[in-house]
């Protein structure tokens, strides 16, 4: 059987899945805090959407610059390894033919395979980046790429428990916006707990408890600050 590997180097799918997650538990708490202080639906409205909007811009920018460093440090890296390659290919034929030695192959072995991985200066750089950086030279991540998806995720699940305040306000709209909530978390667990191949049942109750907690937390501290819900 062929194992099919996803890119899990490239950033985009971990941004989509952290922002998403983050949108809903971030926006559900806040909708949820300023509820249980403020009297009018409509004050919850514009501190969801701003929450919404200001979140979802926070985590782009986030991402974009955490993305943008790491590629340029590994492009840093592999600049030094491609250098010293071209400088030193005994040295580096060497240290090649020493690490398939310490993996049980035998030293004639060992430096013939080294010396043909050399020969090739492309596939020479991608070896030694994968076997001494622990990277792929062609993939490096997309910060705009991750950038993007991190916005997207977080709006969307920032979105998710804004919805009943267009309808509805008070006990209604916070109740609405729990059950949504806390269904939205499950279906993220769970959606995680495919792309990861793990547990289901666990990974969904984990996000569920987690929002539970946020919303518990600041829905409280929300009650102490103002007003009841009406």
């Amino acid at each position: 059987m062929v194992h099919v590997h996803r890119d899990v180097q490239g950033g985009a799918e971990r941004a989509a899945v952290f922002g998403i997650s983050d949108g809903l538990v971030s926006n559900v708490a806040l909708i949820l805090g300023v509820a249980a202080a403020a009297e009018a639906g409509s004050s919850v409205l514009i501190a969801g959407v701003s929450g919404l909007l200001a979140g979802a811009a926070s985590m782009a920018a986030g991402e974009y610059v955490s993305m943008k460093a790491q590629s340029e440090l590994i492009e840093r890296e592999l600049r030094l390894e491609r250098d010293s390659l071209a400088k030193n290919p005994w040295a580096e034929t060497r240290e090649l033919a020493q690490l398939y030695e310490s993996r049980g192959m035998a030293p004639e072995q060992a430096k013939e395979m080294a010396t043909a991985v050399m020969a090739d200066p492309e596939v020479a750089l991608e070896v030694h980046a994968r076997e001494e950086l622990g990277v792929d030279p062609q993939e490096v991540g997309n910060p705009i790429a991750a950038a993007v998806s991190s916005f997207l995720a977080f709006a969307v699940g920032a979105s998710i428990p804004l919805i009943p305040w267009f309808f509805t306000e008070g006990n209604a709209g916070a109740i609405w916006s729990v059950v949504l909530g806390l269904i939205a978390a499950a279906a993220v667990g769970v959606a995680l707990a495919t792309f990861t191949e793990r547990s289901k049942i666990f990974t969904a109750g984990r996000q569920v408890l987690l929002a539970a907690v946020a919303c518990a937390v600041t829905y409280g501290l929300g009650s102490l600050l103002g007003a009841t819900v009406v």
